[in-house]
């Protein structure tokens, strides 16, 4: 308890500068963990909805069924993500293309798979957000602890060469309020640089999987295409 009080009476104690990186570095940290928390949920489920999605669109069931209760989901207020928005941008490209006349069956499968890349890329956009942010923090945060420690020392130099006795004594506890800001700085950073390193795999992984199923649901529609322009000459 001792040891609690003194660091709190360190930092109440040191100068305003100081005050104000520690002040900056607590709310970088608060805000990160917060962060961190989120995309710990948001790709749990991304990755639980994606197994989901696969398993009914392997099941062998209709591509139209699909879509239909992807449609009333969306009325009933949810929000479709992942590679069921995916198949959702594909299927209705290759459905409004399918529906012309005189398309060739090559460029429908184009259309669905363009109409499908550009979903991929806000995917990609809603996975990686905040992500830059656990990057900015991981990797300033010691600066800006290190700004403060040299500041607070610097400050404590200052107030020896006024003092009449030059002991360590007298210089200690302001470079002890110097270094908290160093150990501040730390802490914000390393959390948030393994969260983003660990979040980055997980999303590289997502959209990996997210790639694979565009080339496979591609092949799938090349397949169907194929096989509509053959009926339609017959």
């Amino acid at each position: 308890m001792t040891d609690e009080l003194s660091v709190i009476e360190l930092i109440m104690g040191a100068s305003l500068t100081v005050k104000l990186v520690m002040a900056t570095l607590l709310a970088a940290s608060v805000a990160s963990w917060f962060m961190i928390v989120q995309r710990v949920i948001i790709l749990q489920r991304a990755n639980a909805e994606l197994l989901d999605f696969e398993d009914r669109f392997w099941s062998g069931m209709d591509l139209a069924q699909l879509y239909r209760e992807g449609s009333t989901a969306i009325d009933e207020g949810f929000d479709i993500t992942g590679g069921e928005a995916l198949f959702r941008a594909g299927f209705k490209e290759f459905s409004k293309l399918s529906r012309q006349e005189n398309m060739d069956a090559d460029a429908m499968v184009e259309g669905s798979r363009r109409a499908m890349r550009v979903a991929l890329m806000r995917e990609s956009d809603r996975l990686e957000q905040h992500l830059p942010f656990l990057a900015s923090v991981g990797s300033t945060s010691p600066y800006v602890g290190l700004f403060g420690t040299v500041w607070g020392i610097m400050h404590s130099f200052r107030g020896l060469a006024t003092s009449s006795q030059a002991t360590l004594a007298a210089v200690a506890p302001g470079i002890s309020e110097a270094l908290i800001a160093t150990a501040m700085g730390l802490f914000a950073a390393i959390p948030a640089v393994l969260a983003y390193n660990r979040f980055a795999a997980k999303v590289d992984a997502l959209l990996n999987r997210y790639e694979s199923f565009v080339d496979e649901f591609s092949g799938l529609l090349q397949r169907q295409s194929y096989a509509q322009k053959r009926d339609q000459a017959q």
